[in-house]
């Protein structure tokens, strides 16, 4: 009886011993990824050629370029970082677009425009790394646009083209999508002024192109130079987005731009 009893006491010791290690120690469940970007010196330490890039080309160089604002850029790099649900450099994006001149109600409004075009999961996760930057800059919420403002003049000769389109296209392939496409994106969401439309086009074709559904580019870009986005700028765009989406998804992107832009010169 006295060895069985000693037999019990060291499996439970074993046993105890190895859920507390399983506890201690860092497993692929229960490691927990960086929140906010590395330091150069955290980058050096895994790629010095990666650090290299990232000061040399990318921050001084890339952020430099003549033909887009810095302010534009950083409207281009969040909507990339949203739609890829990218958290790990969010929070010095977020800040950089402040301090770019990107108000903390247009950055509420990218967020609530790409929940649409990314996925609310997508707009979730931004919105847990924005609500603590929006903290620590003391943005509240009288600082952001209304629930239900006035929204801007719609052009009704247009969309009722589109409208007719997207119902004959569609509507017996799903209804619902149809009619949430009308009534919640183009009668709603696009005539929110939080965004001016220029912008809110910027916003959606960054995020297609960073997402690669180049399907959606052509609409979304002749509605972006519409509203005044200049070829100059829709090419700095693709340029950037290089670098934050990489280059397959911008040199899909290329012929469906090229196509746009020969199409507006006939």
């Amino acid at each position: 009886m006295e060895m069985l009893i000693r037999a019990l006491l060291l499996m439970a010791f074993l046993l105890s011993s190895t859920v507390a290690a399983a506890q201690e120690s860092p497993s692929p469940r229960n490691f927990h990824l960086p929140d906010s970007a590395p330091s150069i010196a955290q980058v050096k330490s895994v790629s010095p050629a990666l650090a290299s890039y990232t000061e040399n080309l990318v921050l001084s160089e890339v952020w430099n370029r003549e033909g887009l604002s810095p302010r534009d850029r950083s409207v281009v790099t969040l909507a990339a970082l949203v739609s890829r649900n990218q958290k790990v450099e969010m929070p010095y994006h977020i800040r950089l677009a402040l301090d770019n001149g990107v108000s903390p109600a247009e950055i509420s409004e990218l967020i609530t425009h790409l929940a649409f075009y990314s996925g609310w999961p997508n707009a979730m996760s931004a919105v847990s790394v924005a609500a603590g930057i929006f903290m620590e800059r003391g943005i509240e919420p009288k600082d952001l646009p209304k629930v239900s403002p006035e929204l801007l003049t719609l052009d009704e000769e247009a969309e009722a083209k589109r409208q007719a389109f997207v119902q004959d296209t569609f509507g017996e392939v799903s209804q619902g999508v149809v009619d949430y496409t009308e009534q919640a994106l183009f009668l709603d969401l696009w005539l929110r002024p939080g965004l001016e439309p220029r912008d809110r086009s910027l916003v959606t074709v960054s995020a297609l192109i960073a997402a690669g559904k180049v399907e959606q580019v052509p609409f979304h870009l002749n509605k972006a130079m519409d509203s005044g986005l200049s070829k100059g700028e829709v090419s700095e765009v693709l340029t950037h987005l290089a670098f934050y989406a990489g280059w397959p998804n911008v040199f899909s992107a290329l012929p469906v731009v090229k196509d746009v832009f020969a199409q507006r010169e006939d």
